[in-house]
């Protein structure tokens, strides 16, 4: 099984593990580009991208955390998230979709 590992604040943990929340939101960034799309493609021009396939999420409930819980990933892609989840307001995010809870 496939694994992408990401640290949340408390409050977006805890969204997540209640189901209201169901989406994750990261800033387009060099970081998570690395993370989150194919290494064959380049931030800038070259060949068309693609989204590296995970098959869970595993959050972290604060940085360094032993409390986790691992989450079904749905997909990646990029667009305008939900401010109410967390996204930033008119800026382009990873986008990346949760299913159900695989374990707490």
């Amino acid at each position: 099984m496939k694994i992408l590992d990401l640290s949340l604040t408390y409050h977006w943990y805890d969204e997540i593990a209640s189901g209201r929340k169901t989406e994750e939101y990261r800033q387009i960034t060099p970081f998570y580009y690395n993370r989150i799309m194919d290494h064959s493609c380049k931030l800038m021009g070259g060949p068309v991208c693609t989204f590296k396939r995970y098959d869970a999420v595993r959050f972290h409930r604060g940085q360094g955390s032993p409390v986790t819980m691992l989450v079904q990933c749905l997909g990646i892609s990029t667009g305008m998230g939900k401010t109410e989840w967390g996204a930033p307001q008119d800026k382009e995010v990873f986008i990346i979709r949760l299913g159900r809870i695989l374990s707490k």
